[in-house]
């Protein structure tokens, strides 16, 4: 109401203006009318304790809120318990609770997928940033918290105006861990320190608020998908039929940890479970991964949720219960809480009946939902009197938001080649450049999926356009490139100064229920390469533009190719920050968050197996940096720059003791490791001191990546990160780098139990080719 009595003393305004003509007068009025109009739908949403029901307990503010949560369940009927398992949870009038849409996506930016957020001539648009996997090749983990509090921001603004909820099913935080997987794109990669430095990174920027209060929340995000999930559709074998066999040492060692920094580190206010079977037991209905490990060991202090029609996917897909009532029953039992779909909406009333499920496992279960809700401030009355609540369509889109998104692809893009003299390209020098190939103008291409409408796009060729002078053809009716168009390709490649060939995947090749059966670029993009690059005359740059990595052998050793960009999805940015990076206004400094693998792996290795570790006896060559025994085409954390960086020790530890109690086992029998308990791990770190030294002419950001390689004790990886930092040093600049290294954290490993142990012996710390070896003792 308060945008109708604004826009009506406006109105009065003007109709005493006398002096303006009666035709701009009338367009006046019905334009303020139709304003008006538009201002009151959206902002006159309605919401939970307005005047009506204020006089509730549960709306009490001043009451802690596991009472007013407690309060509000005691009042609800068993079927109004009911419309608060799924997502579009129902409304109860006569307590004054409004609908509410729980299904909102922000995997990197504000996204229109899921009915909870939608843009309109209000909102039209949200800072697109980029795809998830080339925001992690930043390695730069204050910017994965950056990036959370702008899309928090833009998303509280949105709430504000009846475009969005308030909770969020992001980030993916599934471990890469096949090149062929289609949602790869989506996460932060192969490796489960950064993949839980970024998760749990990018939910406090989304959640916390500027009180620091950890009761209250921004917005609601959400880690998925628990867990051993990284199989969409492979040669017949889908997520939903897909039994993953995980070995207690894989799941602890690998694919849990990511999950388990995102509940602890981050104080995530969700987990999905996914719809594969992890050893036999869809994920959803497992108690033991619900109940037990994520409300019991880690504490989550949320909802657990299924991934959508989960619950209808084991009933109906994988045979798993008789009934949808027992389906029904065994997901609540196990510890979900809210159901994306309508599942629990149409059976748990016949389970209850039917005695499968009491009506106190439901009350458990709403109660974590509202409880979250609580901590937003749904119940609190209207959202413009609240915390964020002057947040509005001004805070979208902002200049400083999109300003963020180009320079985080900035930080992203990884330059796997150069050839001295090639990059970065003279913006003076170059008189002509010639851009071939299907990505080179590309819009939608660059944000990738779980995508919003973006703020704007700068595409490929608009970015190098506003720098020099530029030809282009596509080369590719397509990325599929059925027939490429080379005549037309290399006659521009021939007259121009340089050429940037930018090529690579888009939705249509990898995505979700989508993986890939090889690592070749799409249909013929790999002659039209071959064929720009001998008819060129002056340097040849290759952008790739994908989530996934390729076997690229040929352009690696082609020395006509000069230099290779990875761009991951670069975001509504892109085109700008490919620019940045080609004419040298932007140093490189993204590493590769997942290892390309040449195509002779995925020959031999299914997608299926999901085991991590080599088996020699049968050729299993492993998987990820941490294990593959095999030829690679890129390592992971491979990424070069314009400058060269040395690395000096400058403080280390050669030896470190863990005291034992007297009558410990180890001190009378010689022990490969000890358990990982607190009491022996107290006071166990230690600090590295690194030096770094820009000796390049150009000023710029440098990754630094520390790792171990453990004893060869219980299957123990080859070497696993240990920590990286990010950074900026100008010319001849240096600086101090210092990493502080649990003992019992770091340089643990997960013996063949899944119990966690710290390996005696010698650890190898290496950053770059600076090694050193640390004795571990008791």
């Amino acid at each position: 109401m308060a945008s109708f009595f604004f826009f009506s003393s406006v109105q009065n305004r003007v109709l005493q203006n006398r002096a303006l003509p009666k035709a701009l007068l009338c367009f006046t009025l019905c334009y303020i009318l139709m304003l008006s109009f538009c201002m009151s739908s959206v902002s006159g949403q309605s919401f939970a304790c307005g005047d009506g029901a204020s006089s509730f307990p549960f709306c009490d503010k001043s009451l802690a809120a596991d009472a007013r949560v407690a309060d509000l369940v005691q009042r609800l009927t068993l079927q109004e318990k009911i419309t608060f398992l799924v997502n579009s949870a129902g409304s109860v009038s006569r307590l004054g609770i409004p609908k509410y849409e729980w299904w909102s996506e922000a995997l990197h930016g504000v996204s229109y997928v899921g009915p909870g957020t939608k843009f309109s001539n209000v909102v039209p648009g949200a800072t697109s940033f980029p795809q998830p996997i080339l925001t992690a090749a930043s390695f730069n983990n204050s910017l994965y918290e950056a990036i959370g509090r702008v899309v928090s921001t833009e998303a509280r603004a949105m709430y504000n105006v009846g475009l969005a909820g308030l909770t969020f099913w992001s980030p993916n935080i599934n471990i890469f861990r096949d090149p062929r997987w289609g949602r790869g794109q989506e996460t932060p990669g192969e490796d489960p320190l950064l993949t839980s430095n970024y998760g749990s990174g990018y939910v406090r920027g989304l959640q916390q608020t500027d009180s620091g209060d950890k009761n209250r929340l921004k917005v609601a995000a959400c880690c998925k998908h628990y867990t051993a999930y990284d199989l969409d559709n492979w040669k017949g074998t889908d997520r939903y039929h897909f039994n993953a066999v995980v070995t207690k040492q894989d799941m602890d060692d690998t694919f849990q940890p990511p999950f388990k920094s995102c509940v602890l580190d981050g104080n995530v206010a969700s987990v999905m479970c996914s719809y594969n079977q992890v050893n036999g037991i869809p994920t959803c209905a497992d108690p033991n991964l619900l109940s037990g490990v994520i409300r019991g060991e880690w504490k989550l202090n949320g909802y657990i949720v299924t991934d959508c029609d989960s619950i209808d996917v084991y009933y109906k897909n994988q045979h798993y219960t008789k009934t949808p009532e027992e389906a029904a029953a065994k997901a609540i039992l196990a510890g979900l809480d809210l159901n994306c779909g309508s599942f629990l909406g149409q059976y748990t009333e016949g389970a209850v009946k039917g005695g499968l499920v009491t009506e106190a496992a439901i009350d458990k279960a709403i109660t974590n939902n509202f409880g979250t809700l609580m901590r937003l401030g749904f119940f609190d009355g209207d959202p413009s009197k609240q915390p964020y609540g002057d947040l509005g369509p001004k805070d979208v889109c902002t200049p400083q938001n999109q300003e963020l998104a180009r320079e985080t692809a900035r930080q992203g893009i990884v330059l796997l080649k150069n050839t001295p003299g090639s990059l970065p390209l003279s913006p003076t020098a170059i008189k002509s450049l010639a851009v071939i190939g299907p990505n080179g103008n590309v819009t939608k291409t660059m944000i990738g999926n779980y995508e919003g409408t973006p703020c704007k796009y700068t595409t490929p060729l608009q970015g190098l356009t506003a720098v020099v002078p530029t030809t282009f053809v596509a080369g590719c009716v397509d990325v599929a490139c059925g027939t490429a168009q080379v005549d037309d390709a290399t006659k521009l490649a021939a007259a121009a100064d340089a050429t940037v060939l930018i090529v690579g995947e888009n939705q249509s090749i990898e995505t979700e229920s989508h993986d890939r059966i090889d690592l070749h670029l799409p249909g013929q993009q790999t002659l039209l390469i071959t064929e720009v690059a001998k008819a060129s005359k002056g340097p040849v740059i290759l952008v790739i533009m994908s989530g996934g990595g390729f076997d690229i052998t040929f352009a690696k050793n082609d020395d006509k190719i000069t230099s290779i960009l990875w761009v991951g999805y670069p975001g509504e940015a892109g085109g700008a920050a490919i620019a940045d990076v080609i004419f040298g206004f932007y140093n490189p400094s993204g590493r590769l968050p997942m290892t390309w693998y040449p195509q002779a792996y995925v020959d031999k290795v299914p997608m299926t197996n999901m085991n991590m570790r080599p088996d020699p006896a049968s050729g299993y060559p492993g998987r990820t940096y941490r294990f593959y025994t095999g030829d690679t085409v890129y390592e992971f954390g491979y990424g070069i720059s314009y400058s060269t960086f040395n690395h000096r020790l400058v403080r280390a530890p050669k030896q470190v003791s863990i005291p034992l109690e007297e009558d410990h086992v180890c001190h009378s029998s010689s022990c490969q490791s000890l358990d990982v308990v607190e009491e022996r791990c107290q006071n166990l770190a230690f600090d590295i001191h690194l030096g770094v030294k820009n000796m390049g002419k150009m000023s710029g950001s440098h990754t630094v990546l520390l790792y171990s390689s453990p004893p060869s004790v219980h299957n123990s990886p080859k070497k696993h990160l240990l920590g990286f930092e990010k950074v900026f040093l100008s010319s001849q600049g240096e600086a101090l780098v210092k990493f502080n290294v649990d003992v019992c954290k770091h340089l643990s490993v997960v013996d063949e139990l899944g119990s966690r142990k710290v390996a005696l012996g010698d650890h190898v710390l290496h950053v770059g080719d600076l090694k050193q070896t640390l004795s571990v003792k008791i």
